[in-house]
């Protein structure tokens, strides 16, 4: 049986079926709400179910407390709906024209970018067009059906060029492919674009970026498109790496520093190996930006990373004052052979 979901915010209403998710059924009918994962491990879908019940599916149990299902909480990635709904949700209209797409694709460039993560250099077909925002991601489409997600690492142009950094997963199935025996001229198939991490259109705040090592893609294609569009915000990234090794884009974040002078950057390494004679800031990622910026009230952040680095930055920037709806993240993390980015 069908059943009608009435988004408290907008009024709007949208059907969902017997066989799909509350998220699936929005984003099948053009309504886009919240979301990275779409595997209830990250918590962005998160909303608040005002009346009616649901199946909340699988999850993981960071990603909703017991509290907060008792409290009417439900990711809507994995609920699916029981009975008619009313739901506390907020609907992004910037990614409401951007359409979800099956498409092929042409790999034209592998660069390596560090000793474990390569440059993916891909070419749409001529005939089509191909709209995003800067910091969705998009699914490799496997032959046996399976996905791979990797955010786009660059800004819409006009070349019709995707830029992914895939770093090598231990035992995963496509990474090993990637850096083994993938060529140039490889044909792949893609479905996106997917998320709703990007720069918002009603972004007034000073910026803080926070990258934890390859979740430098979407935020380095959130810098590069405000950029493009001239956007006089100031930004400030923090990109945490384990040692100098994994500085892959060192060389790019000083010419942006002197090319933009709204724009610094500060990195910080967790590990860093004897032979790098590092001076600069060591531990943790978060907590070089708090020291920067102890009171975080008037900034917006935009943190992408592994799921153990989103969840210590949440608590901790809401200690130091972070509204919640001022914190955008994309959380992801690395497995052997299994369908996450």
């Amino acid at each position: 049986m069908d059943h009608q979901v009435k988004l408290q915010s907008s009024g709007k209403q949208f059907i969902v079926r017997d066989d799909e998710t509350i998220l699936d059924a929005a984003l099948r009918q053009g309504i886009v709400l919240p979301y990275s994962c779409r595997t209830g491990s990250c918590g962005t879908c998160k909303a608040r179910i005002v009346s009616g019940s649901v199946d909340h599916g699988d999850y993981e149990a960071d990603a909703l407390s017991e509290q907060e299902r008792q409290d009417g909480m439900a990711l809507l990635c994995q609920s699916r709906a029981e009975s008619d709904l009313e739901v506390d949700a907020r609907e992004l209209l910037a990614a409401e024209e951007i359409q979800i797409r099956m498409l092929p694709c042409r790999v034209v460039r592998l660069e390596r970018l560090a000793h474990d993560v390569m440059g993916v250099h891909l070419k749409l077909p001529q005939n089509q067009s191909f709209n995003f925002l800067p910091g969705q991601y998009i699914d490799i489409l496997l032959r046996d059906g399976r996905r791979r997600s990797f955010s786009i690492a660059n800004p819409p142009g006009e070349h019709a060029i995707l830029e992914l950094h895939i770093r090598r997963v231990p035992d995963g199935h496509f990474t090993s492919h990637v850096f083994e025996s993938m060529k140039e001229g490889d044909l792949l198939r893609f479905q996106g674009p997917l998320g709703t991490f990007f720069l918002r259109d009603d972004a007034r705040r000073p910026l803080l970026l926070m990258a934890g090592g390859t979740g430098m893609a979407p935020i380095k294609a959130i810098i590069e498109g405000a950029f493009r569009e001239a956007a006089r915000l100031p930004m400030h990234l923090f990109w945490g790496v384990r040692a100098r090794r994994d500085l892959y884009m060192a060389d790019e974040l000083e010419a942006w520093r002197r090319s933009h002078d709204n724009f610094q950057y500060t990195v910080a390494l967790s590990e860093p190996a004897a032979e790098d004679a590092w001076d600069g800031r060591r531990g943790w990622v978060h907590e070089a930006l708090l020291e920067r910026y102890p009171d975080l009230e008037d900034y917006d952040v935009y943190a992408s990373g592994p799921p153990p680095m989103i969840d210590a930055a949440r608590a901790a920037f809401s200690r130091h004052g972070l509204p919640a709806d001022q914190l955008f993240y994309d959380s992801f993390e690395f497995a052997a052979d299994v369908p996450r980015r």
